[in-house]
């Protein structure tokens, strides 16, 4: 079984300051990539940031946001500075990772956690 547990969302003020955190628990034997995706409503589920062997930003974000982990904690952080209500959606975290050496690579996700930015 593997978990990933998100914290950190919540209501903020356009222009303010959100910083998200996902930790992944449970019978991990590695990770390569962790990230973050958000969904708002009617619109489909897109990529936020990611942080494997290289660190990716939508467009949107880029400049603003900032993707961080702590292998050791298994944990991935989302900064988010000079949000704005475009931002407003459910943010879900993500981990690529295996449970054991003849085991596949999965994606696993978190259960979400809403941002909302408005005044």
């Amino acid at each position: 079984q593997v978990h990933l547990v998100e914290s950190g969302g919540g209501l903020v003020l356009p222009g303010g300051s959100l910083r998200l955190s996902c930790a992944a628990s449970g019978s991990i034997f590695s990770i390569n990539a962790m990230g973050w995706y958000r969904q708002a409503p009617g619109k489909e589920r897109e990529l936020v940031a990611t942080s494997g062997g290289s660190t990716n930003y939508a467009d949107s974000v880029k400049g603003r946001f900032t993707i961080s982990r702590d292998n050791a904690k298994n944990t991935v952080y989302l900064q988010m500075d000079s949000l704005k209500p475009e931002d407003t959606a459910v943010y879900y975290c993500y981990a690529d990772l295996t449970t054991g050496w003849t085991q596949p690579w999965l994606d696993y996700w978190g259960q979400g956690t809403q941002v909302t930015v408005s005044s």
